[in-house]
């Protein structure tokens, strides 16, 4: 992330005096520090525990939606899901930002695996997972397309905390903005940004559950294999390609940014939204009599 660094001395005065002519809001008078838990001998970070209330809520949230008639998985699949997406979120989110966003790390491999100085994508998180679901899927001899479904409903919320994580830290702040909300975050320079993470909280995280959460509460979208999985990657795509306008780029992508017109998170978000259209069109194709693996009976 581009930033600018000042004299330690100078830094406050500063940074208050672009608050003062602004009126916008100084990050580090809100109170936030990317560090929830520190003994001395231990520190817990925020990002941390985001990752872990994401995956623990989802679990917890998944065991709802198989309970319902026409489960795709039995509780003890979920168990095993719960695993599976561990295992991808770490993996698939580490090299895919290695690949992506900061290659030179691959000068030193061994940095590949220093998770605790950052660096994760949601891409390659979400490339993990499915991989993840596709090896059980077939192991247990399940639908993996609507085991897709309803791991997707359960997503939002790991994207809603890991945003609120993002802000927290003072990371991947937004574009120079005069809006009366605008930070004024210690890495981005004596510039008002827009909050760009907490954009991203609500639209990822708190939208995208509430529509996912409507198409299978209140709709038959779950028994058409790969409507639910499709309106999340069509959500999620646009949503983040559209807060990607307001998101400052990477620093080592900045260049990347000019040379093609988009964000490295907007061209990775074309696939998704292609992908995400083309699984709603044909869902309808798709659906088939599911029989339950939990629940009580057949469903049409």
């Amino acid at each position: 992330m581009a930033g600018t660094e000042f004299p330690k001395g100078n830094a406050n005065l500063i940074l208050d005096l672009a608050a003062a002519a602004s009126g916008a809001i100084r990050f580090d008078q809100l109170g936030l520090s990317p560090v929830a838990l520190d003994l001395g001998f231990f520190t817990l970070k925020w990002y941390s525990l985001a990752y872990l209330a994401g995956i623990l809520i989802g679990y917890w949230y998944l065991l709802k939606l198989i309970a319902q008639p026409g489960s795709p998985m039995a509780r003890r699949h979920a168990d095993d899901m719960i695993f599976y997406a561990t295992l991808g979120i770490i993996i698939g989110g580490r090299l895919a930002y290695v690949f992506f966003y900061q290659p030179e790390i691959l000068r030193n491999p061994l940095d590949i695996f220093k998770l605790w100085n950052g660096g994760m994508s949601f891409h390659g998180g979400a490339i993990g997972v499915s991989l993840g679901i596709l090896y059980m899927a077939r192991k247990e001899k399940l639908s993996w397309l609507r085991i897709h479904d309803f791991v997707a409903c359960c997503v939002p919320f790991g994207l809603f905390f890991g945003r609120l994580a993002n802000f927290v830290n003072g990371e991947l702040w937004g574009k120079e903005t005069d809006v009366p909300w605008a930070i004024i975050f210690p890495t981005g320079g004596p510039f008002p940004r827009h909050p760009s993470q907490l954009y991203e909280a609500f639209l990822e995280g708190i939208v995208l559950f509430l529509i996912l959460a409507f198409a299978f509460w209140k709709t038959r979208a779950r028994y058409k294999p790969g409507m639910l999985v499709g309106i999340f990657l069509l959500g999620y795509g646009v949503f983040r390609f559209g807060v990607e306008y307001v998101r400052e780029a990477d620093a080592q992508l900045m260049e990347f940014a000019a040379r093609t017109g988009l964000h490295m998170g907007q061209w990775l978000c074309v696939p998704m939204i292609l992908g995400g259209l083309y699984l709603i069109v044909t869902a309808k194709g798709h659906r088939v009599r599911v029989e339950p693996v939990a629940g009580s009976a057949s469903v049409s």
